[in-house]
């Protein structure tokens, strides 16, 4: 998996909470950044490997199966679709709708369902007060891909968090898990239906 943000959005810190997701849910998992100018505002990827085998490789992933896009506005800025299998799964921060995203032939080459939006700045700023979407991004990525569970992401938060941060976070998961697993559901019956 790459994630793409920008400085202070918290990416490698999605990318840590989803190996402990996984590590929770009893898979292999590693996590690591890739900073160019470390500064705030700056273009951030991180790494996430997940498999039921030991994973020995520590290189970036430049093929990757999923894509967690925090900021969109790096849409066209940055290579983000680079290396993306024609499977994969596109998760991207955003209440616009994808088509007026600029993605075009990016957007057409994968299946319906394998991209959808989710409002994470939005629903960061309903339960945590603060314009923080990796959290929130987990909870979409364990229903989009059911790779990890919802009780994985959860146990990761209560790791990484305590008390009131750790269930606003959690609860701020659970909206995104539902909201993407109602979209997917909603992407899946009308690609049945055409």
């Amino acid at each position: 998996m790459r994630l793409h943000g920008r400085g202070g959005q918290g990416t490698v810190t999605a990318a840590e909470l989803l190996a402990v997701a996984a590590f929770e849910d009893g898979l292999y998992a590693q996590a690591f950044p890739s900073f160019g100018s470390e500064r705030t505002g700056a273009p951030v990827e991180a790494y996430c490997r997940v498999g039921s085998h030991e994973i020995r490789t520590r290189e970036p992933v430049r093929d990757p199966h999923v894509l967690i896009i925090q900021d969109p506005t790096l849409l066209g800025v940055v290579p983000i679709f680079a290396g993306l299998r024609p499977d994969g799964f596109v998760l991207i921060n955003t209440a616009t709708p994808l088509h007026e995203l600029g993605m075009g032939d990016d957007l057409a080459r994968l299946d319906r369902g394998r991209v959808l939006s989710l409002p994470a700045t939005d629903i960061a700023l309903q339960y945590l007060q603060r314009p923080t979407p990796n959290s929130v991004l987990l909870g979409g990525f364990a229903a989009m891909t059911e790779l990890i569970s919802l009780d994985g992401v959860e146990a990761a938060i209560r790791h990484r968090f305590r008390g009131p941060v750790a269930d606003a976070n959690i609860e701020a998961v659970r909206v995104a898990f539902h909201h993407v697993r109602h979209e997917r559901e909603e992407e899946q019956s009308r690609a049945t239906a055409t």
